[in-house]
């Protein structure tokens, strides 16, 4: 198969024929894709997960101060705060998501899923569901291939980058993956999984990408924290049961078509929204300032 499936209802068609779960298909295209046996394929979702939890780990203990000084510790200043606007677990699903994103500006080891610049959202969301629901390890691997049969398909249709689509594209797609992964890992059937998918994409439909000097750094690690909160509401409302009306794959059909509609200034330029604010501006100046090394004159060359 050069391709898993071309929209959701070929996924969910395929399972409702054969009686496999979710994860088999994705398993089996990847075990064809890379050529690999079933067991080394378990074993590279293993490590991935393991780098997502060490992310979330090094994001709450380790300093997490960027180049450009934008991100500071956001992480652990939220897990410190001594005023509690949310639950206890609410909180650490921010905290946790927020800090493997700052992971990633502060140039340490994240895993693209399904880019860099949304790598805090499904590390956020599946250690807390592990934490929350008591999961092992296997039952979150399993929910990471179904993900990523839901990124496969919403890069078929729409695209996972910002740059193509804007920011609903990046961190739109991981709170996708994630609230479908939420829904598997807690026993939802394939109509909640796919539900939760399609709300998710609602809530998430025309968010531009406007990164302040070009760097992932603002708003984008705030936005991982958003998107990893998103992902939870949409599981719960699509696990009770919640009809979104507008079907998974028309909903992928509309991110495609707001991405292409959406003007280049609003897709990973720098051009727009905050990166074109005074202050988006002034950052820029100052980061473009420092970053500039001056080289000598090569000898003999006249300028």
């Amino acid at each position: 198969m050069s391709l898993l499936f071309t929209d959701f209802a070929s996924w969910q068609a395929h399972c409702a024929q054969t009686g496999e779960p979710l994860y088999q298909p994705v398993l089996d295209y990847e075990i064809e894709q890379k050529g690999r046996a079933e067991g080394e394929i378990w074993a590279g979702l293993q490590r991935a997960y393991d780098v997502m939890r060490d992310a979330v780990h090094t994001g709450l203990t380790e300093n997490m101060t960027s180049r450009s000084g934008m991100v500071n510790n956001g992480a652990k200043k939220i897990a410190a705060s001594p005023v509690t606007v949310l639950s206890p677990e609410f909180k650490q699903l921010v905290t946790r998501a927020l800090g493997a994103k700052e992971v990633n500006s502060c140039m340490g080891r994240v895993v693209a899923a399904p880019t860099a610049g949304a790598s805090g959202i499904l590390p956020g969301v599946l250690v807390t569901l592990q934490d929350l629901h008591k999961l092992d390890d296997r039952k979150i691997l399993e929910g990471l291939l179904v993900a990523a049969g839901i990124a496969l398909i919403i890069e078929q249709n729409a695209s996972l980058a910002g740059a193509v689509g804007g920011c609903q594209a990046e961190t739109g797609s991981a709170a996708a993956m994630g609230s479908g992964a939420i829904v598997y890992c807690l026993g939802g059937d394939v109509d909640q999984t796919f539900a939760a998918v399609a709300i998710t994409i609602q809530c998430m439909l025309g968010l531009v990408c406007d990164p302040v000097a070009g760097l992932v750094e603002v708003p984008c690690v705030v936005r991982n924290a958003s998107a990893a909160a998103i992902a939870f509401s949409s599981a719960q409302i699509a696990i009770a049961g919640v009809d979104p009306v507008i079907p998974v794959d028309e909903c992928v059909a509309a991110l495609g078509e707001v991405g292409q509609s959406m003007e280049t200034r609003y897709k990973e330029t720098a051009l727009g929204g905050l990166a074109n604010t005074p202050r988006g501006r002034q950052i820029e100046q100052r980061v473009l300032v420092q970053d500039i090394n001056i080289l000598p004159d090569e000898p003999g060359e006249n300028l």
